[in-house]
């Protein structure tokens, strides 16, 4: 037991050296488990997505016995384009016309880890290394709308220790700890004028959360599941630099917390059904003050998201004993709307599809590959009077986005899959 013990802690302090490389490719990251993403996430808070699922739902580790440790890795391909309009203020257009930003979104690779240990028939103790949140941006240095962005960097790792407990063969309930690390860095133009200097605003935090979930196998190869993701509240601490001087600030942000529900439905001996639906509380992230040391604020990091919800559907086929195949498709609806878009995340609603497949190369081994490309709808900016970002010139454009993202990853059970008993499933 000391042993596993060990390897478990191990295996969590390779996983957080890995995670802490990573640059996110958007500011809400869903890409947590190469395996759930074959599906388009359907049914993760239920197992679907193996022993990531603990991402979404702590109680899922009862279905996975023994020593098992799962890591993803998802190259994330952005694309997204700002194309000024003439509506725009020509004090802004004098810079950069009315010519595009070209793609201002930046490639990432974001992994994922987890382990999870079964101490006895009843309990498991886990813990999951991954980056929930993060975003890479770079508006080009001379353009129309550099007074809104040029850059922006949001960068965070969490750190997820787990527990769950089987009640009995058909409930299971899981808790857990965020320990959540969090970094922004934003910079823009101080004037519309070519070559302008830059403010640029940095600051970081680590901040506490928690998880929960429940599991339940009511009938013959049926499971449900929920789970709960805490909000974060990091207190920012950190400099705001312009050629004038550096000045000290802090600045209190609330990370959403958000609801996952998941069914895994048996159809047939090798097919089954997945479905998914995810809430997210995006309207906590609002106007937060930024205040120097004297407590006098000096600015304001403005959003006023919107909640937002993603559901999905999908479906998995037993090849045969040793591939499994998958496919999914989902909608996601952004917390970001018209009114209050931004230069520094154009995001916008989006359709997810989604293939992939899982091949079990022995009794300990499993691969995993997946494949999505998002549809975003296309969108406007408004920077106008009543957007939160507006600085008394307006900013009008078009924006066109979509993404495509590739990932892989391996689960490995490291003890002696005969020497532990089955985990009792209605299947």
């Amino acid at each position: 037991m000391i042993s596993n013990r060990n390897l478990l802690a191990g295996v969590a302090a390779v996983s957080l050296l890995a995670a802490t490389g990573a640059q996110a490719g958007g500011f809400a990251l869903r890409e947590q488990s190469s395996t759930g993403m074959g599906a388009a996430f359907a049914g993760s808070a239920a197992g679907a997505a193996g022993l990531s699922s603990m991402f979404w739902n702590p109680a899922t580790m009862t279905n996975f016995a023994g020593l098992q440790t799962s890591s993803s890795f998802s190259l994330i391909l952005p694309y997204s384009n700002i194309s000024p309009t003439a509506a725009t203020s020509p004090v802004l257009l004098g810079l950069g016309g009315a010519g595009s930003t070209g793609d201002i979104a930046q490639d990432a690779v974001v992994p994922a880890s987890y382990a999870s240990y079964q101490i006895s028939d009843k309990v498991w103790v886990g813990i999951g290394i991954n980056s929930p949140f993060g975003l890479v941006t770079q508006n080009p240095n001379n353009w129309a709308g550099q007074i809104y962005g040029r850059t922006s960097k949001v960068f965070t790792v969490n750190a997820n220790p787990t527990v769950a407990y089987q009640v009995n063969d058909w409930l299971s309930i899981g808790a857990g700890v965020q320990i959540q690390y969090f970094k922004v860095r934003l910079t823009q133009a101080l004037s519309p004028a070519a070559n302008a200097p830059s403010a640029e605003l940095k600051g970081d935090d680590t901040a506490l959360g928690f998880t929960l979930g429940a599991t339940l196998k009511p009938w013959a190869g049926g499971e449900i599941g929920i789970g709960y993701r805490s909000r974060v509240e990091p207190k920012l601490s950190g400099t705001l630099a312009t050629p004038l001087g550096v000045t000290d600030i802090r600045s209190d942000l609330t990370l959403p917390d958000q609801v996952t529900v998941g069914l895994r439905q048996k159809i047939t001996q090798d097919f089954t059904l997945l479905a998914g639906f995810e809430w997210t509380h995006w309207n906590l992230f609002t106007r937060f003050p930024v205040v120097n040391n004297a407590g006098v604020a000096v600015t304001t990091l403005p959003f006023d998201y919107r909640n937002s919800w993603f559901a999905s559907l999908g479906g998995e086929y037993a090849w045969n004993q040793n591939l499994t195949v998958r496919a999914g498709l989902g909608f996601e609806k952004s917390p970001i709307t018209n009114e209050t878009r931004s230069v520094r995340l154009p995001d916008s609603d989006r359709i997810w599809t989604t293939a992939g497949f899982t091949y079990k190369y022995n009794d300990k081994l499993s691969l995993d590959a997946s494949y999505a490309h998002l549809f975003a709808k296309s969108g406007t900016i408004n920077v106008v009077a009543g957007n939160p970002a507006f600085l008394g010139a307006d900013f009008v454009a078009n924006t066109k986005s979509h993404v495509d993202i590739v990932s892989v990853g391996f689960t490995y059970r490291w003890d002696n899959p005969k020497s532990t008993r089955a985990i009792v499933a209605k299947y």
